[in-house]
């Protein structure tokens, strides 16, 4: 987390912290029973744990089980196969893949991950990384459909611009830093602050300029900002860029350190458009790890060809018109330095070679990110994608049903906000870690349970262990578990 310091001029971005809990059910259930006194209560605990992790898989399994089915029609793999033996109309195909994407957008939600809208596009797209050059999709290779009358029925609020063609899911907040030479990124950057300052010189910055969105909920700030803004519910994580490093000798010649903020998970829904003839329904759900936001592009999908920047066009064309310039000024001249010709040609020659083999050094990069997203940064994809997402929605309920229930039980009655902050502050003492706790949706679950009770003035409490036990009762596994020791 960024804080000011005197001084110094930082890039800080802020971000709404999240509910996602990012602890391991086993160690959060094994921390908690460990702080239980008496050994009898640990192991009511560790039972009541068991049972509630059971049947809140119970609870969601016909769900889940109607998305798999689903989603088996629409595979990129085999899907087609099976709507072929299935001999549905168009009509019923259509309303087929509308109900597997509001299962799809449900469990999304329960997971806690959040659709990127254009402020964080925006936020991402206002600096760069690793990746620099500039990545589009291409438009004419996805479909507009599928999505689109998803969105017309499902109303979200900030949506991005291409939430018709595909929809970029993120979730977690984390830290990516490199560090090398980065000699061609700082020739690249000392050009474009002198092109800067021959632009606002010759005041043509506003012909080159862009506007900028003027609300972001995910806001990039200075340190100025910081002091007089501190909220303990958002997240400042601080970019470090060549674009604002101060590039003395010591940085020009040495190895530097950049650093940019990252999502920890990102999930990719879209369609591809179909060929002229056929209809192809497959839907493509690709999941990947650890994306920083200025590198947003790699998972984008359908992406077209990298090629010249129109910046790297503009200061091209300009500087052959100034060296060109330049050279008939100096031939017109009584006595033309043949030395100064030299000079100008030269000077002309190498930054035409600088912007080719910048642009050559770029796409070698660009392939290299490519390949490690595929390779490393790709966690799975399709019907992978989805069963890990039922199991993380499985174990984030539990974990919040437990870290609510094990609160009650040791600070006894609580309002709802008194069992928010305590269940955060747990998080943070034992485990050293931030979220937001989703505590109405815990509660909601403990009341379905029927281990939980409400006082005259709609105060919470638990019920005793052993009572919480009896009321869940033996599930299915145990009795299994049972049957096969006997």
């Amino acid at each position: 987390m960024a804080k000011a310091k005197a001084g110094k001029e930082k890039d800080v971005v802020r971000l709404e912290r999240e509910s996602v809990i990012p602890i391991m059910k086993p160690k959060l259930i094994m921390k908690l029973a460990y702080l239980i006194e008496h050994q009898s209560d640990r192991d009511e605990f560790l039972k009541l744990c068991k049972r509630v992790e059971y049947t809140i898989r119970a609870w969601y399994h016909l769900q889940f089980d109607d998305m798999m089915e689903l989603f088996a029609l629409f595979d990129p793999v085999h899907g087609a196969k099976k709507l072929q033996q299935q001999n549905f109309s168009p009509e019923e195909i259509d309303m087929l893949e509308q109900n597997f994407l509001s299962y799809f957008f449900q469990v999304m939600e329960k997971s806690n991950f959040n659709i990127v809208n254009d402020d964080e596009v925006e936020l991402a797209h206002s600096g760069q990384y690793l990746l620099n050059l500039p990545i589009k999709v291409d438009e004419s290779k996805l479909d507009n459909k599928l999505l689109a009358k998803y969105f017309k029925e499902h109303h979200h609020e900030n949506l991005p611009d291409f939430s018709d063609k595909y929809v970029i899911f993120r979730r977690g907040i984390g830290l990516d830093r490199t560090s090398n030479f980065f000699f061609m990124e700082k020739v690249d950057t000392i050009i474009a602050r002198a092109w800067r300052r021959f632009l606002e010189k010759t005041r043509l910055q506003k012909l080159f300029s862009r506007k900028k969105n003027g609300k972001q909920k995910m806001d990039s700030k200075k340190n100025d900002d910081l002091a007089s803004e501190v909220d303990e519910k958002d997240l400042y994580v601080e970019r470090i860029r060549l674009e604002t490093m101060d590039l003395s000798l010591r940085n020009l010649i040495g190895k530097v350190t950049i650093q940019e903020p990252t999502f920890e998970e990102v999930i990719v829904l879209y369609r591809r458009r179909s060929p002229k003839g056929q209809d192809d329904r497959a839907i493509h759900v690709k999941h990947f790890k650890n994306i920083p936001m200025a590198d947003m592009e790699l998972v984008l999908p359908e992406k077209k060809n990298p090629s010249l920047t129109p910046m790297d066009w503009v200061q091209f064309i300009v500087s052959v018109v100034i060296g060109l310039v330049t050279l008939i000024s100096s031939l017109e001249m009584p006595k033309a330095d043949f030395w100064v010709v030299i000079a100008i040609l030269s000077a002309l020659a190498g930054y035409c070679a600088k912007i080719y083999f910048s642009f050559q050094q770029n796409m070698a990069t660009y392939q290299n990110l490519i390949t490690q997203s595929m390779y490393d940064k790709q966690l799975d994809s399709g019907k992978g994608t989805l069963l890990h997402l039922c199991d993380d929605v499985i174990q984030q309920e539990v974990k919040e049903v437990i870290i609510a229930y094990y609160i009650l039980m040791e600070n006894g009655k609580a309002t709802s906000d008194d069992l928010d902050l305590q269940c955060e502050e747990l998080i943070q003492e034992e485990f050293g870690l931030q979220c937001n706790f989703e505590v109405m949706d815990a509660v909601q679950k403990l009341e379905r349970l029927g281990i939980i009770t409400r006082d005259s003035i709609g105060r919470i409490c638990c019920v005793p262990l052993k009572r919480a036990n009896e009321i869940i009762g033996a599930t299915t596994e145990e009795l299994v578990m049972k049957a096969r020791q006997s």
